[in-house]
């Protein structure tokens, strides 16, 4: 999907943030919460407080000033759950001028924010210039526990810059030293054992090829959140020599699209799609997406949302068999099915052709519905738990029988 600007839509208890050939959740400029009147009086420590549950001693500035740490409270929260963070901070030598506290909640594998909680360091009372040499300040706030284990990222930041962290081991080249963590284990990745059939099914749209009943049947879930989709998505996967079959099982009242050219910006509208990392390098990857009106979009990625290569050709067969009328809104329709067949010889990185037994790819299904053509719901095979269908390490596993 094409690189586009930020568009957040709420449904029920999930969203989806539509950027970068899908949904990119950090486009456009950091959110800043604005000042707040400082009160009067700065409150210092001699030194940090007995039990944090994080320790840092990470560095920014040459050395002018110790993260010591944090103590988060809960300890093991639950989601939606208020969670209390005390962070402790000393200033070796003079602080540098005009620089505002930044609190991020991310993703604890690969950084994306969830969640910003920027606020000024203990509610404007204690501006960074203001930090006596050799005293330990303190700030407090709360934020909500996310759906998912996340990590607080954190530093400071003056107009367009952040002030350097010392340790490159302590941040992941963005200036933001990594600070607690929130919660527990991220929850387990999916599996989907793909069977291998003597027949490949015939594409033209209709399910009822032996090959798809002998297929597992998976139901699609909120991407976002992993809750039950208000309407059903079911996706089969099977596979022979040469090709990678997919099916979609697509309940719509409404099936409707505009779009009618390949490559067009069918993720806009009402769409299904499957990502592929066949080498499992959480990097080189394709996007494949069929709308109703059969129309593809397929695009080659060397790297996450970089590079996207729209001339990349997957060679797929589709077929999409609509259960009512396309397009008129008067009516109420069934759904929709999709059928898929993608050539192996065309994805990017296929390490065997064809997959051999126990062969474990990376991948996720996807589909995006909106209801009274407004409100845009996400499902994911494996859910993700941010807005970003891109998101690599929450891809489930493709395990070849």
């Amino acid at each position: 999907m094409r690189l586009r600007s930020l568009v957040l839509v709420p449904l029920l208890s999930s969203f989806l943030f539509v950027a970068g050939a899908c949904r990119d959740e950090q486009a456009g400029p950091a959110h800043r919460t604005p000042k707040l009147p400082a009160p009067t009086t700065l409150r210092t420590l001699d030194a940090a407080p007995e039990g944090l549950t994080f320790r840092s001693g990470a560095t920014f500035a040459g050395g002018a000033i110790v993260y010591l740490g944090s103590r988060v409270t809960p300890e093991r929260p639950t989601p939606g759950q208020p969670v209390r963070i005390a962070h402790y901070f000393q200033a070796v030598r003079p602080p540098p001028q005009g620089f505002h506290f930044f609190v991020h909640v991310v993703d604890t594998e690969n950084g994306q924010m969830l969640a910003n909680a920027d606020h000024e360091f203990q509610d404007g009372a204690a501006p960074l210039e203001t930090w006596p040499v050799g005293k330990v300040v303190e700030d407090v706030h709360t934020v909500a526990m996310p759906s998912v284990p996340a990590r607080l990222a954190m530093g400071f930041w003056r107009g367009d810059e952040r002030l350097p962290v010392d340790d490159p081991r302590q941040h992941q080249g963005d200036n933001r030293v990594r600070g607690p963590l929130l919660g527990g284990e991220a929850p387990s990745l999916p599996e989907y054992t793909v069977t291998r059939v003597k027949k490949a099914p015939v594409i033209d749209g209709a399910l009822d090829d032996e090959a798809w009943k002998g297929a597992k049947p998976v139901t699609l879930v909120g991407s976002f959140d992993g809750r039950p989709g208000r309407l059903r998505t079911q996706a089969r996967l099977v596979y022979d020599d040469a090709n990678l079959y997919v099916a979609f099982d697509v309940e719509d009242p409404d099936i409707w699209g505009s779009l009618r050219n390949r490559d067009d910006s069918i993720y806009e509208q009402e769409v299904v799609e499957v990502f592929l990392d066949a080498n499992a390098d959480g990097r080189t990857y394709n996007e494949l997406e069929v709308s109703p009106h059969n129309v593809i979009f397929d695009a080659y990625f060397p790297a996450r949302r970089q590079g996207m290569d729209l001339s990349w050709d997957s060679g797929m067969k589709t077929a999409v068999k609509v259960r009512g009328t396309l397009g008129d809104a008067s009516d109420r329709d069934e759904g929709w099915t999709v059928e898929l067949a993608i050539p192996f010889n065309r994805l990017a990185e296929v390490p065997h052709i064809p997959p051999q037994p126990g062969e474990r790819w990376r991948f996720n299904l996807y589909r995006l519905e909106h209801h009274d053509r407004r409100q845009v719901e996400g499902q994911a095979f494996s859910p993700l738990f941010i807005g970003d269908f891109h998101a690599l390490p929450r891809f489930a596993w493709l395990v070849f029988q």
